[in-house]
Parts: structure tokens; C-alpha cells; sequence
């Protein structure tokens, strides 16, 4: 285990932006996170745990305490009747999509393209054009931060919510991912349940005419064609890029609460969700006052020309991003009554961790 000292965090980001870890290590096994546990139990350090950095917000004062980056990596097939793949929590998730697609497989193209690694998929349930990870989830093993021990979740153990599982709530904080297990489906078309994607699927030929493998391969396509669109995908010569993609989540309101908005707001768009509605927070957003290209104050930090819910990094500080943050949530509030929740993690200055129970 290689430990480092004043580490800056902001090239760990997809944001480029957080100040210095006072400890920071990278676990590529399950024994090596044991150990780097235990070496923050004893001086009771607190503890975050990253992966791919695409979702998560570090303050300009850094962490004051030991930062443990998950690179643990590998993935195994089990191929037909019933494909699966299990990964380690560090493999890059977007190559793991690749691989399956390239199986001609189902159940995780509309999630391509997405950053971040495999280990922070379950604990989002990572979802796009309407499809979730939770959907193609078998099992999600762990390892419980205070008693050292390996526990495995299936995918109804997880509770999973619209961008939420118990790993967000009940269990904050308790478990670090190691390893993800999902099963595709061989030989199946897939589902496109997005205008939006239906869309751009049509503009590239259709699905009516190809075999399933052919398929899969177009919804790749044209998943990749639309988040490039809106800056979603990765680009070092793209400034839009350096962001967290959506930085807010789509309201779900209530049957009743959403006949109300609607009487007030004519033509507002939503979608059935769960028994209640989804709300757009980007039409919010951009309804509020908030265009696309908005610049905060100072300028440090703006909304992407590109998409309305994506905060960019414009050489600024994690300050600046969050005061806008905050702006375009108290305009929204405002304007809507609604108030929008962030996507992803802030790291508040942590207290130390409990004493390792024995």
C-alpha cells in the first residue's frame, strides 16, 4: 500500500476542481482497502472512498483526511443461456459497456458513455434514457467498513430508487463496492423508451430491418452521438466536459402536486414515474432564468452551452461552483416552488470514523 501526502484532488475529477488530500492511496485489491482502512481506524482519520471522480464535488479546502481510490479491476464472462459479466469496482464503466454491446448482449447500452467506474453504479443506480442499472444488476459485493467484512447485496437487497439505493441512505458511507455482477440478455432487441433516442435511433437507420446484435450496436451509436451533442461524453478539447454531468435530479412530484404545477405552468413536459410525475429539471432550469451559457458571478463557474443542467468549470473554484448551484436552485425554488436536489456527492468536511468494532 503506497501512501501519498498532500495529494490535490482536482486532477482526480472530471471537474478539475478540490484542494489537497492530507492522505491518499490506491486500493487495487479487497485486502489492500482492509489495510488502508485500518490505517485510518487507528488514527481516526476519516475516510472518503473514490472512483471515477465523475460525481462528486471536493471543497477548495481539500479533505484533512485519507482519500482511498478504488482501481481494483478485472471483469469475467459467463456467456449463454444466461450472460453475465462481473467486474471489479474500478474497471472504467463505459469499457465494460463496450465489451457487452460488442457481445451483441443487452441491458446497458442507453447507460454508454456515461464516466466514472463500475463501482459507483449501484450506488447511484446510474441511469440514462430510461434505462437504470438496476435493471440488469445481479449482485454487488462489499466490504462493511467497520467490521472488515465481505457482504454481498442483491439487486433487491439494494432498495434501489430513481438515482438512489440504500448505499446512499440506510447505509451511507458503511460499505465500499469491491465487485459487480449484471446479466445482459443474448439475442434480444433493445428497448428505447425516449423520444429523444428514439429519434436519433431512426435517424441512423432504424432497428426493424437488423439482427439484435446489429441492434444493440446502432443504440450505442446513437446514445454516444447524443451525449457528444450535449458535452456529455469526455473531451479534453471540450471545456464543457469539465463538469459532473447533470448537477441536479429530475423532480418526481405527485399526481396531485403536478396537476397543481400545471394548472399555473401550461405545457410544462414530464414523464410517469413510480406512481408519481418526472418533472424535466432542465426545462426548470432554463425557465427559471437560467440559459444555457449562463455565467455565476465572477465567472469561475457557468452552465454548459450545451446542456442546462450541467455546471461547468470555467477556471474558477469549487466555491464558485456551488454558489451557482445555489443560485439556480433558489431560482428555481422561486419561480416553481420546487427545490431541486444535487446529483452529485459534496464532501462536507467529514468527523473522524467510528472505532473499528472487533
Amino acid at each position: 500500500m503506497q501512501l501519498r501526502e498532500h495529494v490535490p484532488l482536482a486532477p482526480y475529477t472530471t471537474l478539475g476542481l478540490g484542494g489537497k488530500a492530507r492522505y491518499f492511496v490506491d486500493c487495487d485489491t479487497g485486502e489492500q482497502v482492509c489495510a488502508a482502512l485500518a490505517y485510518a481506524a487507528e488514527r481516526r482519520l476519516p475516510v472518503y472512498v473514490l472512483g471515477g471522480g465523475s460525481n462528486v464535488v471536493f471543497l477548495d479546502s481539500g479533505f484533512p483526511g485519507l482519500v482511498l481510490r478504488i482501481t481494483i479491476g478485472g471483469m469475467g464472462w459467463r456467456d449463454r443461456p444466461n450472460p453475465e459479466v462481473r467486474a471489479g469496482a474500478g474497471v472504467d464503466w463505459d469499457s465494460l459497456v463496450q465489451s457487452v454491446v460488442e457481445r451483441g448482449w443487452t441491458g446497458v447500452e442507453c447507460l454508454s458513455g456515461i464516466p466514472g467506474t463500475v463501482g459507483g453504479t449501484p450506488i447511484q443506480n446510474v441511469g440514462a434514457y430510461g434505462q437504470e442499472i438496476a435493471e440488469t444488476l445481479v449482485s454487488v459485493a462489499c466490504l462493511d467498513r467497520t467490521t472488515f467484512e465481505r457482504r454481498t447485496f442483491t439487486a433487491r437487497d439494494c432498495d434501489f430508487g430513481y438515482r438512489d439505493s440504500r448505499f446512499k441512505r440506510a447505509d451511507r458511507g458503511r460499505y465500499v463496492v469491491l465487485e459487480v455482477t449484471l446479466r445482459l440478455a443474448p439475442d434480444q432487441k433493445p428497448r428505447i423508451r425516449y423520444p429523444e433516442l428514439q429519434r436519433a435511433v431512426a435517424g441512423l437507420g432504424g432497428l426493424e430491418t437488423i439482427t439484435p446484435t446489429e441492434a444493440v450496436r446502432l443504440v450505442r451509436q446513437a446514445v454516444l452521438t447524443l451525449r457528444r451533442s450535449k458535452s456529455m461524453v469526455l473531451d479534453p478539447a471540450d471545456p464543457n466536459t469539465r463538469s459532473v454531468g447533470s448537477f441536479f435530479t429530475n423532480p418526481v412530484l405527485s399526481v396531485a402536486a403536478f396537476a397543481d404545477l400545471e394548472r399555473r405552468w401550461k405545457g410544462i413536459p414530464s414523464f410517469p414515474a413510480d406512481g408519481g410525475v418526472k418533472v424535466p429539471a432542465a426545462w426548470l432550469v432554463e425557465q427559471a432564468g437560467f440559459p444555457k451559457g449562463y455565467r455565476g458571478v465572477g465567472s469561475g463557474a457557468g452552465i454548459s452551452t450545451r446542456h442546462a443542467l450541467a455546471l461547468v468549470n470555467l477556471g474558477g473554484t469549487s466555491a464558485d461552483l456551488l454558489a451557482l448551484a445555489e443560485e439556480v436552485r433558489a431560482g428555481v425554488e422561486k419561480q416553481f416552488g420546487i427545490r431541486l436536489a444535487y446529483e452529485p456527492e459534496v464532501v462536507s468536511p467529514p468527523s473522524p470514523p467510528p472505532s473499528r468494532s472487533r
